[in-house]
């Protein structure tokens, strides 16, 4: 039978490689985003800048723009187009590439991804179920909420792999998707950092 370890050195670490990074977007929720999408996306889209009220993220291509919740990080990843990370300083847990992935062992981390898709809240029901059933969760909810007087869709979920994650799609011509994880003790913390966090989200 043929075995990963009759690899070579460079073969093994494509497969670890392929396998970390199929973890990273399950664990963001958005796994589904990669499937039929039409125009792709790039980190060089986000635009970090420096104003008098704070750090804000800025992406023209989406006409999306988001405001920093002050003293944390921003990080732009080259594992998922379109999408960027923004973390306490605090962060803890498995790193990739300098970018902390769920679980979390202390801290918050949320992760901002754009699909260039029209989905409606079925379909990003059915795609978003269809990944989490890989990571086996222990606990799922949908609800439709309002952010900043656009309809949007709120999924909280729990996976013992992953850990405890709400992620918001917002869906126009397109899907903005925002996803927030933290560590086991600071869901009450990281939670009302999150919804201020949506209060400061423009999208043109």
């Amino acid at each position: 039978m043929f075995k990963i370890a009759n690899l070579g050195k460079i073969g093994k670490k494509k497969i670890i490689i392929s396998v970390i990074i199929v973890l990273i977007l399950a664990a963001g929720g958005f796994f589904w985003w990669w499937q039929g999408r039409e125009i792709k996306g790039s980190p060089d889209d986000y635009v970090i800048k420096e104003t008098e009220e704070g750090k804000i993220v800025e992406n023209k291509k989406a006409g999306l723009t988001v405001k920093v919740p002050e003293g944390w990080k921003v990080k732009k990843t080259e594992l998922a187009e379109g999408s960027i990370v923004i973390q306490t300083l605090n962060i803890e847990g498995e790193t990739v590439n300098g970018i902390t992935i769920p679980p979390l062992t202390k801290g918050c981390g949320i992760e901002i991804a754009i699909t260039y898709k029209v989905l409606n809240f079925e379909e990003i029901r059915k795609e978003v179920r269809e990944v989490h059933r890989m990571l086996v969760p222990t606990s799922e909810e949908f609800e439709e909420v309002i952010i900043n007087n656009r309809m949007a869709l709120k999924n909280i979920w729990e996976s013992k792999t992953r850990g405890s994650m709400i992620a918001i799609y917002i869906p126009t011509n397109k899907v903005y998707t925002f996803t927030i994880a933290w560590a086991p003790d600071e869901k009450e913390k990281c939670s009302q950092e999150f919804d201020k966090f949506l209060e400061t989200i423009s999208i043109k």
